[in-house]
């Protein structure tokens, strides 16, 4: 029986994907590289390396990526507090129904203070245990690492706890921790079958469907 759901966070409570794709076309494209959304999807949430071979290929130093990247984190900063409402709609209600019955915590990719801006207009913390950002742990998704530092917070075994989703790379990490896991599928990864997960839906209401079904 499923005790415990181990959220992601951008694209699955928070529409945030689309500007973390903004920000990085911009970017790129002052360097005359153009990113396009499947290059996003394929670098970003499918695998977990970026666009900084692209610069790399071009001969940009170690450093110069290191302060690009830096600029990156900025921008997105100055991105997400001038967005307005971030939360995806009808996502906090449910939570909230869910807190009533398991026990339950945020897994994301993020950094914290890209978390904390994001988080500082929607209701989402106060229902979850924890949250686990990209300072908590060594290895980010698709590697199991954040998932299983997620059951340990719990203290639950992985065939106790679901991971709600809407990656390639978290899939595959929730996988690889033996979790079964429900992918919410958003405009950037709707194309995409994601093979292996338990349930694939389209939206909230269809994800409250699939977490009672295993309740």
């Amino acid at each position: 029986m499923i005790q415990g759901i181990l959220w992601d966070n951008d694209g699955v409570l928070v529409d945030t994907e689309r500007l973390f794709y903004a920000v990085n076309r911009d970017l790129l494209s002052e360097h005359a590289i153009a990113l396009s959304e499947q290059q996003f999807f394929d670098w970003y949430l499918a695998d977990n390396c970026g666009a900084w071979h692209l610069l790399e290929a071009r001969g940009v130093s170690a450093a110069q990526i290191d302060a690009l990247r830096d600029e990156r984190n900025r921008r997105y900063c100055h991105y997400l507090a001038g967005a307005g409402e971030l939360a995806i709609a009808h996502m906090a209600a449910l939570l909230a129904r869910c807190a009533a019955r398991l026990r339950m915590g945020i897994v994301t990719s993020a950094s914290r203070a890209h978390f904390d801006i994001i988080h500082a207009r929607a209701d989402f913390t106060r229902h979850v245990e924890f949250v686990l950002t990209d300072s908590d742990y060594t290895h980010s998704k698709p590697s199991p690492e954040p998932y299983l530092l997620g059951l340990q917070r719990l203290g639950l075994a992985p065939e106790q706890c679901l991971v709600v989703e809407d990656s390639p790379r978290g899939l595959q990490a929730a996988m690889a921790a033996g979790i079964a896991c429900i992918v919410v599928r958003n405009a950037m990864t709707r194309h995409h079958r994601f093979d292996g997960a338990h349930r694939v839906v389209d939206t909230v209401e269809q994800l409250e469907v699939a977490i009672k079904a295993l309740l």
